[in-house]
């Protein structure tokens, strides 16, 4: 996994907890709704 892509971010939020987000799984987000989400996580 490239730090930085999608499935990075994917595996960093799930690490967090983070399954769903406005009751949507996360992988059906674009890259930069993910680190948005990830910055506010941490």
């Amino acid at each position: 996994m490239h730090y930085g892509s999608k499935g990075w971010y994917v595996e960093q939020l799930k690490q967090a907890g983070v399954r769903t987000y406005e009751e949507r799984k996360i992988e059906r987000y674009k890259k930069h709704v993910l680190a948005k989400l990830l910055e506010k996580t941490k």
